[in-house]
């Protein structure tokens, strides 16, 4: 994992207020993915407790070719979207996010990240899978 502008992958983490700013991919390239861990800058841990949960819950609608084949929006099957996942990582609630979906939809991008920055939640870029 790495930080933004961080040039090795190793465990780091965005200062809270900075953003991930984006960055040119090649066609072939992966997409960057950040982990929102469920613990504030001063090290508490995020309440609610199913506050992941809800967040991909928020995102589900976000999936690849939803908006070319009509199946996203209120019609989609329930379920997370691939690029809004909960995850506990070492015992931290945590949700990875894909930065696929700034291309399919910046403002969902941006409400993300936003309530990570809103509410003092570390952000930790990781390796593309």
């Amino acid at each position: 994992m790495r930080a933004v502008g961080s040039p090795s992958w190793r465990l780091s983490s965005i200062p809270v207020g900075a953003s991930a700013a984006p960055q040119p991919m090649s066609p072939a390239a992966k997409p960057r993915q950040f982990y929102i861990q469920g613990v504030t800058a001063d090290g508490r841990a995020f309440r609610p407790s199913d506050w992941a949960e809800r967040l991909a819950g928020a995102m589900s609608s976000f999936r690849p070719g939803a908006a070319q084949s009509g199946r996203g929006g209120i019609a989609s099957y329930i379920g997370y979207s691939p690029y809004c996942v909960p995850q506990t990582i070492d015992g931290i609630r945590s949700v990875l996010v894909s930065d696929a979906l700034r291309g399919i939809e910046p403002m969902a991008w941006d409400f993300v990240m936003n309530f990570a920055r809103d509410n003092g939640l570390k952000v930790i870029e990781t390796e593309p899978n």
